[in-house]
């Protein structure tokens, strides 16, 4: 079972919701996954859904999963596009990987918010929200 597995602290991996601008001028969002560790990280599952309210309930999206090989070190990688109709929700990506053979699993949030407050980030030299 899940509870029996001592998953270690998962620090210097991100997920955030970056915003770039297409060829028409307009705005296209996609979520990103940040690996800001000195160490590359393999086998990287991704789960997102979205909920209008923190405990799961109200409207909903449907759960996407998706797959990384592998995500180098203090690089990124772009994992789904989203649309801004649900950045009123809470949107929540699980986040599963490997570092040698040790498992990694995180939880990460992020919380309702508009198209107006988005700040820096740093690492995807673009402007959007991270997750918590």
């Amino acid at each position: 079972m899940k509870k029996d597995i001592n998953f270690p602290a998962v620090t210097d991996v991100k997920i955030a919701i970056g915003k770039t601008i297409d060829d028409k001028g307009e705005s296209d969002w996609y979520v990103y996954i940040i690996n800001n560790k000195p160490i590359a990280l393999n086998t990287v599952m991704i789960v997102s859904n979205a909920s209008e309210e923190q405990s799961g309930g109200g409207r909903k999206t449907s759960t996407l999963r998706h797959s990384i090989e592998g995500l180098e070190p203090n690089t990124f990688a772009k994992v789904e596009r989203i649309d801004p109709a649900v950045f009123s929700f809470y949107n929540q990506f699980w986040v599963s990987f490997y570092i040698g053979s040790e498992l990694f699993d995180k939880k990460f949030t992020i919380e309702p918010f508009s198209e107006w407050e988005i700040a820096d980030i740093e690492e995807l030299e673009m402007q959007g929200k991270v997750a918590d």
